[in-house]
């Protein structure tokens, strides 16, 4: 009998560390998706940001297939030649029956993780035709969740209610229910995102997912925490230069006492949270005005959708506003040539003769070009479905039009952001750092990466307890919103009370002093190492050697001391040692503030030992050992095992 090789693991609910020795070198992985090098979705940012780690643990045992699109291999691939004969030999055969790449190694033992229904049918095939591949399938939303959401059903609480084949039928999309439903039970290893989905695929593809897997980032830690907070000064500078553009004319808020919210991604106006959060938005226009609050609110909505360019007046904005910085640098340099000449000759300027008669008419012909006859626009392009686009239809509805009187902007922004538009020329990740608070109220939502990545940023952020991330940070964090997580229950509670949670979330928020965001900000950012692929990574790398134990009884084992697969939990993060953030517990108890409270240094709060504390108090997130092992566990017929080295 062959010498089985071992695996031994404590816990995946705690940061018990593991007796790994699980040997790798006669192993290969293979990493199929619709989304590799295609970037369509959130699928594209687990596998360009795990890709890395991955290759670590595989080295050059790992590959990745996806479709053949021209356009991206020319930008995100790079063709080299293949490194062995037999490798050499399958492109080549492959290319001669229409396919682009593909790969293996000599008589490996293969790992094939599939993700989603567009891969799927590979895994089906595979087991009908009995391959030796140990085959994993990740479902990170089931195609049929997606549809009964968008369709405003009572979904959560109908889960076990549904009859599957009729839903799936009435809605043409049987045969792909079919794919991922195949795919799911023919699996050696069945997986998803999170408990939510875990959930949600068990009633409706009839299989309980053997582990989850969530989703991670690959975090970058700064030497200094000043050093985000500067980035975010950065970004929150040029994000109100674009608003003194879209808002000229009408710019009779201090943009110092100015907060910027968003919500992204796509354009699923229900599933996404947006009908709530402009719902709350009209709410928090009301409380602000009522209380005679001298801060506003923009909300930024970052979707795309059908255009067909950018709104003129939108553009003239931005003219406008760069027309008035010119104008102010053209009197500033004759200012500062009259100053020089005086002091050059040893005289006080007269400042009454600094400016003359030419300078006054230059600044006034650049003051009446920004007048302003209209509202500044809601959305910043044209829509080719404007009448019937839901978000422009519920401003219409709720009447925040960007007025005077209103505290709460909305700026709909239906495109990505790119740092090369004449618009909003910054790339998406400088945007969030730039914003105050990202406000994702989704009903649907299997993992969600824009809370995440907001909070690998130092930004804190609005998600609920039917999103994967939400339900992670619930299990991982005791009070998370002092960490910045704010989690809007949406499972257990109706739409208008949602609302007024969500609202008051807005509210409470907006009270907060600037010092009080900033510490809020250094707590957010603390919890990166918890969405850090050094850390999740681990949820992968026991999904496939679970699937190599099952594939491959007789060479690997895989054993689990406690049943704990279909589980996410690890430490858990205290309350912070100081005092939490909270206007509730502040002197500070309305929306109003000023330098003087900024500056405020009664509040006891020490950066560097609140850090150190937490360092105390939280248990590090454990770091996943990866290549070159220097020993191997291998057992024996009746169970006993001896270490030995390997070269």
């Amino acid at each position: 009998m062959p010498l089985a090789r071992s695996l031994s693991v404590t816990s995946l609910s705690g940061l018990e560390e593991w007796d790994e020795e699980f040997d790798l070198e006669d192993a290969v992985l293979f990493e199929i998706a619709w989304e590799v090098a295609n970037k369509v979705g959130g699928i594209y940012t687990v596998i360009q940001t795990k890709a890395r780690l991955t290759a670590e643990e595989w080295g050059e045992n790992y590959f990745l297939v996806g479709p053949y699109v021209e356009s991206n291999v020319r930008t995100q691939v790079e063709l080299i030649e293949p490194p062995t004969p037999i490798l050499r030999r399958t492109i080549d055969k492959m290319n001669s029956r229409g396919c682009k790449y593909a790969a293996q190694s000599e008589e490996p033992h293969i790992v094939a993780h599939f993700h989603e229904w567009l891969a799927g049918l590979g895994l089906v095939l595979c087991r009908q035709r009995q391959l030796p591949v140990a085959t994993i399938f990740t479902t990170h939303a089931t195609l049929l969740g997606r549809y009964l959401c968008a369709g405003n059903v009572d979904f959560y609480n109908k889960l076990s209610e549904f009859n599957v084949d009729k839903e799936a039928g009435d809605r043409q999309i049987y045969h792909r229910y079919c794919i991922e439903r195949a795919a799911a039970h023919c699996a050696h290893v069945f997986s998803t995102v999170s408990k939510i989905t875990a959930i949600e695929a068990e009633h409706l593809l009839k299989r309980k997912p053997d582990i989850i897997t969530p989703n991670g980032l690959n975090v970058k830690k700064f030497s200094a925490m000043h050093e985000f907070q500067n980035l975010h000064a950065q970004s929150k500078n040029r994000i109100q230069e674009f608003v003194r553009g879209h808002f000229y004319g009408h710019l009779d808020f201090n943009l110092d006492k100015c907060l910027f919210l968003f919500i992204a991604g796509r354009y699923e106006f229900s599933n996404k949270g947006a009908d709530l959060f402009l719902e709350s938005l009209a709410r928090l226009n009301y409380l602000l005005r009522v209380s005679h609050s001298d801060l506003t609110v923009i909300a930024f909505f970052i979707m795309p959708a059908r255009t067909n360019n950018f709104n003129v007046e939108t553009l003239k904005g931005q003219a406008v506003r760069k027309q008035l910085w010119d104008t102010a640098q053209t009197v500033k340099e004759r200012f500062g040539k009259k100053l020089y000449e005086s002091l050059l000759v040893g005289q006080l300027p007269d400042v009454s003769k600094m400016l003359d008669k030419e300078d006054f008419t230059i600044m006034k012909r650049a003051i009446f070009a920004t007048q302003r006859q209209c509202q500044p626009p809601i959305c910043t392009h044209n829509m080719l479905e404007d009448a019937s686009d839901p978000i422009l239809n519920s401003v219409r509805r709720i009447g925040l039009f960007n007025s005077s009187s209103d505290r709460v902007k909305i700026i709909f922004h239906p495109e990505f952001l790119s740092s090369t538009s004449p618009l909003l020329p910054m790339d998406y990740e400088d945007f969030v750092r730039g914003c105050h608070l990202g406000v994702f109220p989704s009903y649907y939502e299997p993992w969600g990466y824009t809370p995440a990545e907001c909070t690998v940023m130092g930004i804190p952020s609005i998600s609920t307890n039917l999103s994967g991330f939400g339900c992670f940070m619930e299990e991982h964090i005791a009070d998370p919103s002092a960490y910045g997580i704010y989690i809007l229950d949406r499972r257990f509670r109706g739409v208008d009370e949602s609302c007024n949670q969500l609202t008051s979330f807005l509210f409470q928020f907006c009270k907060q002093s600037r010092r009080q965001r900033i510490i809020q900000r250094n707590r957010t950012e603390r919890l990166s190492d918890l969405l850090d692929w050094r850390y999740l990574g681990r949820y992968y790398i026991s999904a496939r050697h679970m699937a190599l134990a099952k594939a491959f009884p007789d060479i690997y084992q895989y054993e689990l001391n406690e049943p704990t697969s279909v589980s996410t939990s690890g430490f858990r993060y205290p309350r912070p040692a100081s005092v939490p953030p909270s206007p509730a517990l502040s002197r500070h108890s309305s929306p109003h503030h000023s330098e003087a409270e900024d500056n405020d240094e009664d509040e006891s709060y020490d950066e560097d030992l609140e850090a150190e504390k937490d360092r105390v108090n939280i248990r590090q997130p454990f770091v996943v050992p990866f290549k070159n092992k220097s020993s191997l566990f291998v057992t024996n017929g009746d169970g006993e095992g001896d270490a030995t080295e390997k070269n």
